[in-house]
């Protein structure tokens, strides 16, 4: 055999499992959020767990600043999604991350408050519950202030 053939051969082969190997990845679906380049969504990604809820395991993704844990998803995670300034849903203090949920039946859309870039969580939950915002709230934390914060009803009504 030929030496140009021996090598159209082995980039054949190459190619061949290359394409099996991506066959074969559980890569969740995502899409990046407009600010997912920003440096801080990646000092957090660095930070998240391997697992959240003690059961379900960090996923490969296919776009920058996600991630996914479970199989069929329980969690997912982007970073630099639009940042609140104002909003009449539900806002609570987990840990020392704010954060503004957005009940869509069983999906709950969490949203931190006074972070920038700001991160979304969407839970099943009939999988899992607000403990994943526990989980994660070391990486989150990492994440600069920008002078928002919950209030309690007090600091409205004096």
């Amino acid at each position: 055999m030929s030496a140009a053939r021996r090598t159209l051969v082995a980039l054949g082969v190459t190619v061949l499992v290359a394409a099996a190997l991506t066959g074969c990845t559980n890569a969740v679906a995502m899409t990046a959020a407009p600010s997912a380049n920003a440096a801080a969504c990646a000092t957090a990604q660095v930070r998240l767990p391997d697992t959240v809820d003690t059961k379900y395991a960090l996923r490969n993704t296919n776009a920058q600043a996600t991630a996914a844990w479970g199989d069929p998803s329980a969690a997912l995670y982007r970073c630099g999604v639009a940042v609140p300034t104002v909003s009449d849903l539900p806002c609570f203090t987990k840990g020392t991350v704010d954060w503004i949920r957005d009940d869509e039946g069983k999906r709950i859309v969490y949203t931190t408050f006074g972070r920038d870039p700001a991160v979304q969580v969407v839970i099943d939950s009939t999988k899992t519950t607000d403990q994943v915002l526990q989980d994660i709230g070391t990486a989150v934390a990492s994440l600069p202030k920008d002078g928002h914060r919950c209030l309690d009803p007090s600091d409205v009504n004096g």
